[in-house]
């Protein structure tokens, strides 16, 4: 115990108001409407943050601070802040404890499909996060997203299945669907007390005690802590059973008790439930209801107790810069040297740009200098400020395990590591999905021009996931994102934020192509104009990839046919022969190219030459492979009362939907499909007519399928001029 409390101090710098063990960093992530930002609100009321509750229909809370927020009632952008949670000694729910006050950094996001890009960045410099279900639905599409995201980060979670007030709210079936369809070992810590209009409180399953709020108190800050009542005694000593057991598959200390046949007191059962959390092989869930004020301040204690602070999770590593497959650690120490990622970019009326970063190791202070691997460019910080959702509160140091944002620096991206000079080390950046809709837009006026084009640059700079570029063959300019809502939002962020009208085309999908079969393809350019000529001369192989794993191009020149020089010429003119595709113009995916021979002129070959060779080769191979189009196919759950099943799913089949299963829920029938985008355009009118207004819709991306021969002859007419000029 002296070792680790060594350790623990030797890491922190004595200047810092809470050490690291002290502070988390979570996240609240879930489907849409599932409740996280009311879950944040009420968080923010306990800890002392803000003294008054908003709500999301009322459009006051503190994390959705934007208008287009506010209006539309759903989270938009990520929004961090920052609270603090005292676990008290007397009067609190674990009397063991000393009064000992923590730091908590939470980042609510956005549940909406077409804003994964938040969930995902954010979750990349989390250490833990708080996933949150509806008690009706259980598990949704946008759930199974963000599960995945977490997954693929590794980070610790704990469950709270909200909306506990709600008629039909079932705990045990949500924690079931947790189980099957996210494959989680879930088990959990807090039952609910009663539910729909008798929830009254929550049971402590670890203490075996029961939470009761004081039923005349609106505010939810009375409760009292009773023994459990005798006709929920039976259901407490189940669920503590259930979790010991699970436990004791995971845990040897656990399992050791168990064994002997030994009690298992609270303080070390709690301890076990923490170990297995931070190694991602528990899930604790706990219920309650953040919109009736039940089972909050259970949850923030098991934020503290269970989700890791910084040092309980594996040091951050990165790359080398001199050397990309060397693995440099990144201790969590204030002591290291500084080492950050830039997670998010905005624009701040006020302030300019923006920087979030995480700190990882070191710290860093106003005036010092820093330093971007990739642009190879130092920067001195003016200023440091930590964030508490749209106001900003100047400080002077920032320290490792921080998350805060910087002002004033220049040529910074979204993934982009900033470190100490003398420390050298690219952290892996979070990763993006490519967008799947795009539209034309023009400025109405002449002075709306140059206005529109710094804002959509700005726009751009801020989100991944959005793009904007102009059409070569057309001249329009053209903005894509990842859904009909994205889009929406940027062109009235760009109405708002930087007074530019403008007008919008029909979306349109943002197609891809891939071919069928393995072809060879030549590649010759050859110009004589008197004196020195050019001469490049490239031959490869093409052939289909496997699904999803995108270009990849191999050089497979023997014997010196093409000289080194000109292979990255070669290859980068495949790269941009891929990117233009060879059908309609549309980038192609999934295709596999070995460059295998060719032939040179010892003064007339040169870059452009061999350039030029790559893309003649690359379409000349395409044209004889079979190519394919690819469309978006989403992913679509639709909630109905059961008499308009038969409405929902003809119009399903009429959108080329297939149907992948139909569950009952209650009172509510779930129809699970897959649809092409193409298909789902104007959906959201179509389902309140055939519903009148009673079902409800959610769709995420699944994946790239070839589209049918009499569909993609319609888009190749509609493109052939670009083609035939490609």
């Amino acid at each position: 115990m002296d070792a680790a409390a060594d350790n623990k101090k030797s890491v922190n710098s004595p200047s810092r108001a809470y050490t690291m063990e002290r502070t988390r960093n979570i996240g609240i992530a879930a489907h849409i409407d599932a409740g996280k930002t009311t879950t944040t609100e009420r968080i923010l009321y306990y800890t002392g943050l803000i003294h008054k509750m908003g709500d999301v229909d009322d459009g006051n809370t503190v994390t959705d601070w934007m208008e287009q927020e506010r209006e539309r009632g759903i989270t938009i952008t990520s929004a961090a802040t920052t609270c603090y949670w005292t676990q008290k000694r007397e009067g609190g729910l674990y009397k063991s404890f000393e009064e000992i006050a923590h730091r908590v950094n939470i980042i609510d996001t956005p549940g909406h499909v077409d804003f994964t890009a938040e969930v995902e960045r954010s979750l990349r410099v989390l250490d833990g996060a708080v996933a949150v279900f509806c008690a009706v639905a259980g598990v949704q599409p946008q759930s199974e997203t963000v599960w995945r995201q977490a997954t693929k980060y590794r980070v610790p979670r704990i469950a709270f299945i909200n909306k506990m007030d709600r008629t039909g709210a079932n705990f045990e079936n949500a924690i079931s669907d947790m189980r099957k369809k996210l494959g989680a070992y879930a088990f959990a810590i807090f039952l609910p007390l009663g539910k729909e209009d008798y929830l009254t409180g929550v049971l402590d399953v670890v203490n075996q005690k029961a939470i009761i709020y004081d039923p005349l108190d609106e505010f939810g800050m009375r409760y009292e802590v009773v023994g459990i009542p005798a006709e929920e005694k039976e259901r407490a000593e189940m669920a503590l059973a259930e979790l010991i057991d699970a436990c004791s598959n995971k845990d040897e200390q656990i399992a050791e008790l168990v064994i002997d046949n030994k009690p298992i007191e609270p303080a070390v059962l709690k301890a076990a439930i923490r170990r297995l959390t931070c190694k991602n092989e528990l899930i604790p869930v706990l219920g309650g209801s953040a919109f009736k004020k039940r089972g909050v301040q259970p949850l923030v204690d098991a934020v503290v107790d269970y989700l890791p602070s910084p040092l309980d999770v594996p040091s951050a590593t990165g790359q080398a810069t001199d050397n990309a497959e060397a693995v440099v650690q990144v201790p969590s120490s204030d002591h290291a040297k500084f080492c950050s990622l830039a997670f998010k970019l905005w624009t701040d009326p006020f302030v300019g740009k923006l920087v979030f970063f995480r700190v990882y190791s070191g710290t860093l202070k106003k005036g010092d200098i820093i330093y971007n691997p990739r642009t190879r460019k130092r920067d001195r910080v003016s200023r440091v400020m930590m964030i508490q959702a749209d106001k900003r509160i100047d400080v002077e140091t920032t320290y490792a395990g921080d998350i805060a944002a910087l002002v004033g620096l220049r040529n910074i991206t979204t993934g982009d590591t900033l470190c100490d000079e003398s420390f050298e080390v690219t952290l892996e950046p979070p990763t993006f999905p490519e967008p799947v809709i795009s539209m034309a837009v023009e400025p109405k006026t002449r002075a709306d021009r140059d206005k529109m084009s710094e804002g959509l640059q700005r726009l751009a700079e801020e989100d991944p996931t959005f793009k904007c570029f102009t059409n070569e063959d057309t001249g329009q300019l053209i903005i894509a994102g990842m859904g009909e809502l994205h889009l929406e939002i940027i062109r009235d962020r760009l109405f708002r934020e930087f007074k530019v009208e403008a007008t919008a085309g029909a979306p349109q999908i943002a197609y891809r192509e891939t071919i069928t079969r393995a072809a060879d393809g030549e590649g010759k350019f050859i110009r004589q104009s008197g004196g020195r000529g050019q001469y490049g001369h490239a031959c490869i192989k093409l052939q289909p990839n496997e699904r999803g794993k995108g270009v990849e191009i191999e050089n497979k020149i023997v014997g010196g046919a093409i000289p080194k020089e000109y292979i990255p010429a070669v290859i980068k003119g495949i790269e941009e022969a891929v990117k233009g595709g060879v059908l309609a113009g549309f980038p192609m995916v999934d295709v596999k190219v070995q460059v295998v021979d060719g032939t040179f002129h010892e003064v007339d070959s040169n870059e452009l030459a061999f350039k030029m060779a790559g893309i003649f080769a690359l379409k000349d191979a395409a044209r004889k492979a079979g190519g394919i189009l690819l469309e978006p196919l989403m992913k679509v759950e639709v909630t109905t009362p059961d008499e308009y099943q038969g409405d929902l799913l003809g119009d399903l089949n009429r959108r080329r939907g297939k149907i992948i299963s139909i569950d009952v829920k209650d009172t509510a029938t779930i129809l699970n499909a897959e649809v092409p985008l193409a298909e789902m355009f104007g959906y959201a009118t179509a389902i309140r007519s055939l519903s009148k207004g009673r079902a409800s819709y959610s769709m995420e991306p699944l994946a790239f399928e070839p589209v049918p021969n009499s569909i993609a002859e319609k888009i190749l007419d509609t493109t052939k001029p670009k083609a035939a000029r490609t």
